[in-house]
C-alpha cells in the first residue's frame, strides 16, 4: 500500500501547487466523453476502442472543442497492454475553426491490482500535426511531439473488484512534457465517482482541473515569470465494453478514461 499512500500525499500537493501559482480560473466548463471499448481477453489479445468527446467553456454551454479518435490494442499479459492510436481534434471560435489537429500516439499501460486498490500507469508518446487558418487563406502548419504520464487509482466501494453493480472512486494525475522545451507543459488532476452497471456499461461523474504552463522567459531585457492558466470542468463519461465471441470471461479490467 506504499504507492497508495504516496498517491494520497502527492495529489493534494499538486492541487495546492496549481492553486498557488495559477491565475484566477474562469467559469467552469464541461467535458462529455463517450467510449466504446473492445478489451483483450486470455485467448483474444487484440482489442481496440473508439471515442467521441465534446467540451464547452461553460457548463454545457459555449461548445468550442471536439475529438474523434480510436486505437488498436494488444494485451502482452494481464498487466501490460500496448496501443496504437490516432485522432482528429477541432478547436472552434466564431466564426469557424481556429485549430485542426491530427494526432498519432503509442502507449503502454501497466495495471496493478492490489487487493481493493487498483493502480494504472499509462505512458504515451504523441506526434501532433496542427493546422492554423490564416487571414491570407494559406493555412500554417506545425509539428510537435509530446510525452505524457498518468497515474490513475480506482477504489471500488462495497466490493473488492469493479464488477456488476459496483460504485467506485477514481482519481488521477497526468503530466504533459514537451521534449523540445519548455519541458513542463500541462498538468491534469481528476477526481470522480463511477458506477459499473454490468459487464458492459459504466458511467462516471467527476471534476478535472487542467493547468497550462507558460515558462519563464526573457522579453525586452526583463524576465517574465512563470504563469499558469487553469480551468475547472465537470466531466461526464460513458464507457461501453464489447466482448469477444467464443472467449472466456475477460479478467478484471479498469473503467479508465481513454483521453
Amino acid at each position: 500500500m506504499n504507492k497508495a499512500l504516496c498517491l494520497a500525499a502527492v495529489l493534494p500537493a499538486l492541487v495546492s501547487y496549481q492553486a498557488a501559482h495559477a491565475q484566477t480560473p474562469g467559469p467552469w466548463g464541461s467535458w462529455g466523453i463517450g467510449t466504446v471499448v473492445l478489451p483483450g481477453s486470455v485467448e483474444k489479445k487484440w482489442g481496440g476502442y473508439a471515442e467521441v468527446q465534446a467540451r464547452s467553456n461553460r457548463l454545457f454551454n459555449q461548445y468550442f472543442y471536439n475529438e474523434l479518435k480510436g486505437g488498436v490494442s494488444y494485451n502482452l499479459d494481464k498487466n501490460f497492454t500496448v496501443l496504437l492510436g490516432a485522432g482528429r481534434y477541432h478547436t472552434y471560435d466564431e466564426p469557424g475553426p481556429v485549430n485542426v489537429e491530427k494526432r498519432l500516439w503509442q502507449q503502454l499501460v501497466l495495471s496493478q491490482f492490489m487487493d481493493r486498490l487498483k493502480l494504472e500507469h499509462r505512458y504515451r508518446v504523441e506526434q501532433r500535426w496542427q493546422t492554423f487558418p490564416t487571414d491570407g487563406g494559406n493555412d500554417s502548419t506545425a509539428f510537435r511531439q509530446r510525452l505524457r504520464y498518468r497515474l490513475n487509482a480506482f477504489l471500488p466501494l462495497f466490493h473488492h473488484t469493479i464488477t456488476d453493480k459496483t460504485l467506485f472512486l477514481s482519481v488521477y494525475d497526468e503530466i504533459f512534457l514537451n521534449p523540445r522545451g519548455p519541458v513542463f507543459e500541462r498538468n491534469r488532476v481528476y477526481a470522480g465517482v463511477g458506477y459499473q452497471f454490468d459487464k458492459h456499461l459504466s458511467a462516471q461523474l467527476g471534476w478535472v482541473r487542467q493547468a497550462n504552463y507558460t515558462q519563464p522567459r526573457l522579453q525586452q531585457g526583463q524576465i517574465v515569470p512563470l504563469t499558469t492558466s487553469t480551468k475547472n470542468n465537470v466531466v461526464v463519461t460513458l464507457i461501453y465494453k464489447l466482448a469477444h465471441r467464443n472467449s472466456t470471461p475477460v479478467p478484471e479490467s479498469l473503467p479508465s478514461q481513454q483521453d
